[in-house]
């Protein structure tokens, strides 16, 4: 018996993003991997100078790294990974943002997410909203195939 291309046992096949999504996931997968770069660089030689802004940093590495996996991957419980990421990376980027401009001397270094990501272009603070808007996009497809179905 023949398989579908690219699923798995556990039925989450690669369902491989078209379009704007396929944008997303790019700039995602490429923020994952800047991010986690820096990172580890701050972590490896330097982490007594700011710890807490270079651990935040290898944080929001993870949850792009994480979120891009599940941005490309098919199911209901990647459906879920990839909202949770999203809506926790925009609540990152909004406190920390926010907490970098009241209180600057929480962190003596940059994170990602500091000043709402304006040393990533302010795409830590754009890229979740998109994320959110083409979540949102797939949901009410899926809504009116069901409906279609009926």
């Amino acid at each position: 018996m023949m398989r579908a291309r690219g699923s798995n046992a556990a039925g989450s096949a690669y369902r491989g993003a078209h379009g704007a999504g396929r944008v997303l996931v790019v700039v995602y997968a490429v923020l994952a991997l800047a991010s986690m770069g820096r990172s580890s660089y701050q972590l490896l030689s330097k982490l007594d100078e700011a710890p807490l802004a270079y651990s935040l940093s290898a944080a929001a590495a993870l949850v792009y790294l994480l979120a891009t996996i599940a941005l490309v991957r098919h199911g209901r419980a990647w459906n879920l990974v990839a909202w949770c990421t999203i809506v926790f990376e925009l609540v990152g980027v909004l406190v920390v943002g926010s907490l970098t401009e009241f209180h600057p001397e929480l962190f003596p270094s940059d994170t990602v997410w500091s000043a709402f990501g304006v040393g990533y272009a302010y795409i830590p603070l754009v890229l979740p909203i998109l994320g959110i808007a083409w979540l949102e996009t797939g949901r009410s497809r899926r809504k009116r195939e069901r409906a279609a179905v009926h």
